[in-house]
């Protein structure tokens, strides 16, 4: 054996992997610190690998979720917002189109269409997102854009959302370049000024800076541990290209935005004022643009990179009592269930959830006011339930609502 075949300290030079000497296999190659690798080694690698992606793309065209199959699952959670959902639907389901078209030889490639959603708190954005992660296959992350600063100062890198795909793809890195991105509260990161900032605006234009390169193609580099990112440390490279982006924010005071452009003083003989006078705030949501959304703060690249823009309706009366009833998840269904454990029955008349939704509207916060509002009702029968609860009957009035009286048995069930 020539010195070719040993190594610094005089071993004979192996395969690192199946242990196969240097004289058995046709090529070794060296890596760092004497490992090495065989062709054979190399070649089941390869195979292995390959045999993952025909896996994953056949997984891919079998269970392909219909636009209608994704509504319908998002309806048994959330009431109204019709257009958000086909929104989503549509952009989730050619998502996976195009996943699958990149298995085949044709010529044309699919290009990601970015999300973005626009409406007021209580609305259902962080909602969406939730059911939507529940019914997709793919690896799914959702991040709060609040917690991110620019590179190299306080606070979270934007690689980091990244991250949470990855661990929500068990580190597997093809899996994980294949999934969907949930940003929420981006209307956090707008500029703090009309203009450009003298000063860096490390929490907002700078994240809005840091984020344009994952919203469309480019090779990442992920810290594998989380936190800052240093030069000594290893990092797991991720491509962007098939990850898609959904983005949601209230955008408060965007509404003066619209205003002003819509709002232009009609012409003419009956003229009655503002065109925007006589529209909903909903309809006035309904009317973003691009321009409204860069005059509010948002750099023109940033909104560029989201080419579909949605809007979410504010939630009335109505609304909020179909969310306490309908959807599988629905509040008054969770304490029916809670009352039910204790051998109890408790009721919720109509009118008194039409004083629950007038309460919850008052304070301006959307859907997310209905728990605090029940909580707080709620808190003395839930308190004697356990003890003295079983076989109860309890009927929630309008008065228990409001606080004039507290939530007590009305009858006693029958013993079976």
């Amino acid at each position: 054996m020539d010195k070719k075949t040993r190594d610094k300290k005089g071993k004979a030079m192996s395969c690192s992997f199946c242990g196969r000497n240097y004289n058995v296999v046709k090529r070794l190659i060296q890596g760092d610190r004497n490992v090495y690798i065989c062709n054979e080694c190399v070649e089941a690698c390869y195979t292995l690998i390959q045999k993952d992606n025909e896996k994953t793309s056949k997984h891919l065209t079998r269970k392909m979720p219909t636009p209608v199959y994704i509504k319908e699952r998002l309806d048994e959670y959330i009431v109204g917002q019709d257009m958000a959902k086909k929104v989503l639907a549509v952009a989730v389901h050619n998502h996976y189109k195009r996943l699958a078209s990149e298995v085949t030889d044709d010529d044309v490639e699919l290009e990601k269409s970015n999300i973005l959603m626009v409406g007021p708190t209580g609305s259902g954005k962080t909602l969406l997102a939730k059911i939507l992660a529940n019914i997709l296959d793919v690896p799914f992350a959702i991040a709060d854009a609040t917690t991110f600063t620019e590179a190299g100062y306080v606070g979270e890198d934007v690689e980091n959302v990244l991250l949470r795909l990855l661990r929500d793809a068990d580190f597997n890195v093809t899996r994980a370049q294949q999934g969907i991105v949930y940003i929420d509260e981006v209307d956090k990161i707008a500029r703090k000024g009309p203009n450009a900032s003298i000063t860096r605006d490390v929490s907002g234009e700078g994240v809005q800076q840091s984020l344009l390169k994952m919203f469309e193609q480019s090779i990442v580099n992920v810290p594998p541990q989380g936190g800052r990112k240093h030069p000594e440390q290893q990092y797991i490279q991720m491509d962007t290209k098939d990850i898609l982006f959904i983005c949601g924010g209230t955008f408060s005071g965007i509404e003066d935005i619209i205003k002003k452009r819509i709002g232009k003083k009609a012409i003419g003989f009956g003229a009655k004022g503002d065109f925007a006078d006589n529209k909903s705030t909903g309809e006035i949501l309904s009317e973003v643009k691009m321009n409204d959304l860069i005059e509010y703060g948002m750099i023109h690249e940033f909104i560029g990179r989201l080419h579909v823009i949605t809007s979410l309706m504010p939630l009335d009366r109505d609304d909020l009592i179909r969310i306490m009833l309908e959807p599988k998840n629905a509040i008054v269904k969770q304490y029916q269930k809670i009352f039910e454990m204790e051998k109890a029955v408790v009721e919720f008349p109509e009118d008194t959830l039409v004083e629950i939704s007038e309460n919850a509207l008052e304070r301006k916060t959307g859907a997310r006011a209905l728990r605090s509002i029940f909580e707080g009702f709620m808190l003395d029968a839930m308190f004697d339930l356990p003890t003295e609860g079983k076989g109860a009957v309890y009927v929630v009035t309008p008065d228990v609502v409001t606080g004039k009286t507290q939530l007590m048995p009305r009858k006693l069930r029958k013993s079976a």
